[in-house]
């Protein structure tokens, strides 16, 4: 599905933020295209893929995308996104990182969000809204910026081992087996992991597992279950690493994202 539904009324408006929102079909790709304000693009559920001149970011829900203004990018939904953008003019958008990277979510921030699309709030123009808005950007401007969470590449030997472990992350595959897969060597493989990704094969396959058990979570689905979809051999060990990763156990995160949701 191709969208080029681009142009957004920015500058009609007094307010000086847009919230958009949004579901994204499956397999929807947006064209290069660039907006003259800033875009933070924001997923509660799904991942959606980001590509700025031919670097990808992709980012679990916790974390958002910066794209500055005028920075020409294009973007694809693997699978269906619950998805927010919320665009800053450029006096807030100076405020924030000159390049393109990944910030971190508060809560804060993310209640701030969920509150105005409850509210169908799109612009900030009434005063306690404004208010709100300003909140928003002052969490986000106190976040150090972080490249990809998941990094992607093109790289012909990377690229189908990468591809085969989304579709299914639980997949036991070590980076020897794929070697003999692809008529490699886990030594070439190895290589090009830390050079294309800035990562070891296992720390990939770690930080797509956190992805897929974030989207899993929040879907209300059992840590157990969870656990299981995601090919661990106890519920234990996948808890150790949602812990690692996140900070907080899986459980407590499936409560939290209830409660905020309303669903608790």
């Amino acid at each position: 599905m191709i969208n080029e539904r681009y142009p957004l009324p920015f500058e009609a408006c007094a307010s000086e933020i847009y919230l958009h929102s949004e579901d994204l079909e499956p397999d929807t790709t947006f064209l290069p295209h660039r907006h003259s304000w800033g875009q933070l693009n924001v997923v509660e559920e799904g991942v959606i893929e980001i590509s700025v001149d031919g670097k990808p970011y992709l980012s679990p829900p916790q974390y958002a995308i910066w794209i500055p203004p005028l920075v020409e990018h294009t973007s694809y939904s693997r699978q269906r996104v619950s998805y927010r953008a919320l665009y800053l003019n450029p006096r807030l958008s100076a405020l924030l990182p000159d390049e393109p990277c990944m910030l971190r979510l508060t809560g804060v921030f993310s209640a701030i969000v969920a509150d105005f699309t409850d509210r169908a709030v799109h612009y900030a123009t009434a005063l306690e809204d404004q208010r709100l808005a300003q909140v928003m950007v002052d969490q986000l401007v106190k976040q150090a910026p972080m490249r990809a969470f998941l990094p992607l590449s093109d790289d012909p030997l990377l690229k189908p081992i990468l591809t085969a472990l989304q579709k299914d992350p639980s997949n036991p595959r070590t980076l020897s087996q794929w070697a003999q897969k692809v008529y490699s060597t886990e030594r070439t493989l190895n290589r090009r992991c830390h050079q294309q990704l800035g990562m070891s094969f296992s720390d990939w396959k770690q930080r797509l597992k956190f992805l897929s058990a974030i989207s899993m979570l929040r879907q209300g689905m059992k840590v157990n279950k969870v656990s299981i979809e995601l090919g661990y051999s106890t519920p234990s060990a996948f808890i150790n690493m949602f812990s690692r990763m996140s900070g907080n156990t899986p459980e407590s995160y499936r409560r939290e994202r209830r409660r905020v949701s309303g669903n608790g």
